[in-house]
């Protein structure tokens, strides 16, 4: 469930861990391409890191923990480009709303740089919202993979995905792609099974329910 408006943002991130940090800055009358949603995003990219500090690389390139950090400004002050919330990592009040409320204050003061990054907000939302109180919670996939079942993970995967976007979030680190062949293995239940096969046909359809343009067609079980 992946937002094509920061896709460009996303590219920016894969972009800065090859790219050489330059200290010429060009000024602020130069034409802002990056700005312009009409053209190409390898453009709009590249324009943007030609702007770049290498202290906003710096904090571009950061994924930090939720309870990690100290002041809300620091998201401002570092640059930092990415937040998740792991397991376990909530607002103080654990609602949908306070989390939409939470993830809005650290959307604006990514936007408030000079240059008007925005966040990429990511949560382990693995077999349903599970970090959050009162989500659907699913079976693991060692659970959904017993079915054969790859309808029933797909509208798994939508379900989740609706009440991920209703907190205000847009990336999930799921599914798990692990092909598991000894129990032994201390996350055997993330994975949906034994065989490459099943794995492969279980993913497709969880990436199939997690991402979409818009939440319109709404899940029926």
């Amino acid at each position: 469930m992946f937002n094509r408006r920061i896709l460009p943002y996303f590219l920016l991130l894969v972009a800065l861990s090859i790219q050489n940090c330059e200290e010429d800055i060009p000024t602020e009358s130069d034409l802002v391409i990056y700005q312009n949603p009409n053209m190409p995003i390898e453009k709009r990219v590249s324009d943007l890191l030609s702007r770049m500090t290498l202290e906003e690389k710096i904090g571009q390139m950061m994924q930090v923990d939720r309870g990690f950090i100290e002041k809300v400004s620091d998201i401002k002050d570092y640059f930092i480009g990415s937040i998740l919330s792991g397991g376990g990592s909530t607002p103080t009040v654990n609602e949908p709303e306070a989390w939409a409320e939470m993830v809005d204050n650290f959307q604006w003061q990514a936007v408030s740089t000079r240059l008007g990054i925005p966040l990429i907000y990511g949560i382990d939302a693995v077999h349903g919202h599970n970090n959050v109180y009162s989500a659907v919670i699913f079976p693991h996939n060692i659970g959904l993979g017993c079915t054969r079942d790859p309808d029933l993970v797909r509208s798994a995967a939508r379900a989740t995905a609706e009440e991920v976007a209703g907190t205000g979030i847009r990336w999930t680190f799921a599914p798990c792609l692990a092909v598991v062949r000894d129990e032994r293995w201390g996350r055997t239940y993330e994975s949906f099974g034994e065989t490459p096969e099943l794995v492969a046909m279980m993913a497709a359809a969880a990436v199939s329910g997690y991402q979409s343009n818009d939440l319109k067609n709404r899940v029926r079980f």
